[in-house]
């Protein structure tokens, strides 16, 4: 078994396509017309919307082999997990916390807008079963080619984002950095406990999360999606609890 630093090489690309993709996506923003910019931000978040209800459905339901019938399971823990997750947002300020380090660097660069790109970007690229099921094979094997997938994946996604939401986009490479770095790291102690029952569980809260963000980039809503990431804790809790 293969762990250690070296073995991050697969989300350190991961971040360098990101960084890459976003500062295309910057530079594509100074030529691309308000009106037009407002328009690409909703059918953004319609695609965004689609994703994520895609990957709910995958989580939530299985066909019986026996019947053809589908199957649902995890709603009432979805609920669970949203409500409590909102709820320790609330009281430990996540979303204030963000928009207060997002007020800083507005007003040290003049980056505008800082807040909506960096809060979208860090919820989109961390989650789903391709950064958890990369990184775990990073850490183990060595192995990075899930990643390099996910690295093209996330290169297009920055340049469409930081095309409309500005350079908020290109610092998601921390929050991915910790996260599917921490993966790797330890991957030999997690993978033990890893289970397609797992990762269903943690994909369904993550992608219901991925759908606030569309809903508010087409609506024009303001759900606060930063208090919603403790949510993604819960599923992982009441697995090992039960």
């Amino acid at each position: 078994m293969i762990t250690g630093p070296i073995f991050m090489s697969g989300t350190l690309l991961n971040a360098v396509g990101i960084i890459a993709g976003s500062l295309v996506g910057v530079g594509l923003k100074r030529w691309i017309p308000q009106g037009l910019t407002d328009h690409a931000l909703r059918i953004l978040g319609l695609a965004t919307g689609v994703i994520s209800i895609t990957g709910v459905i995958s989580a939530m339901f299985v066909v019986d082999t026996q019947t053809g019938a589908l199957i649902s399971s995890g709603g009432f823990l979805l609920l669970v997990s949203l409500v409590i997750g909102y709820v320790v947002g609330e009281l430990i300020k996540v979303d204030h916390h963000i928009n207060a380090f997002s007020k800083r660097v507005e007003n040290r660069f003049g980056a505008s807008g800082f807040a909506r790109g960096f809060v979208a970007a860090s919820v989109l690229f961390p989650v789903g079963a391709m950064s958890i099921l990369g990184s775990l094979n990073d850490g183990l094997l060595g192995d990075i080619s899930i990643l390099l997938i996910k690295t093209g994946l996330d290169f297009t996604a920055s340049i469409i984002l930081a095309s409309t939401l500005g350079i908020g986009v290109l610092f998601s490479f921390i929050p991915l950095i910790l996260f599917q770095g921490s993966i790797t790291l330890l991957a030999g102690a997690i993978y033990p406990f890893v289970s397609p029952e797992l990762l269903d569980l943690f994909s369904m809260v993550g992608y219901t999360i991925v759908l606030c963000i569309g809903i508010n980039f087409v609506a024009g809503t303001n759900i606060k999606v930063a208090n919603l990431l403790p949510a993604l804790a819960v599923p992982v809790v009441y697995y090992f609890v039960f």
